[in-house]
């Protein structure tokens, strides 16, 4: 299991004055962590299966898919983070995804980038355990 931190890095406050785009920047870090953590717990195969496995988490449809799936049980406040990831004005799309798809994954990037900066760990882990349950 990975060590994500115990303590806030930032303040609620201080991490909503930071852009979506700067917590989508560290929310797909942690985002592909947990994928690859998954992975590898759960699956015994070579490093280039598990790849594969990973890309079909990671794409920006999958991650449409797992907001969808998460979206019922945000609070008010993890919902407008995620809102807010999705309305951001970014520089860069997406040559493989449909705009729709990349702004949703952008929400759940921006969501776990928030939760990562402010030390809730625990919520990402039930966030993330909803998202891999079938």
């Amino acid at each position: 299991m990975i060590m994500l931190p115990e303590h806030s890095v930032l303040s609620v406050h201080e991490a909503k004055q930071k852009s979506p785009v700067e917590l989508a920047f560290i929310g797909d870090a942690v985002y592909e962590l947990l994928v690859r953590e998954h992975i590898s717990i759960t699956h015994d195969a070579p490093a280039s299966a598990l790849h594969k496995m990973a890309i079909a988490y990671v794409r920006a449809e999958a991650q449409h898919t797992a907001m969808e799936k998460i979206a019922p049980e945000l609070s008010d406040d993890e919902a407008d983070i995620a809102r807010r990831g999705r309305n951001a004005n970014k520089v860069t799309s997406s040559k493989h995804a449909a705009p729709a798809d990349y702004r949703a994954a952008t929400g759940l990037e921006t969501l776990f980038g928030f939760l990562y900066l402010t030390g809730d760990t625990d919520r990402i882990r039930q966030l993330f355990a909803m998202i891999v349950e079938d």
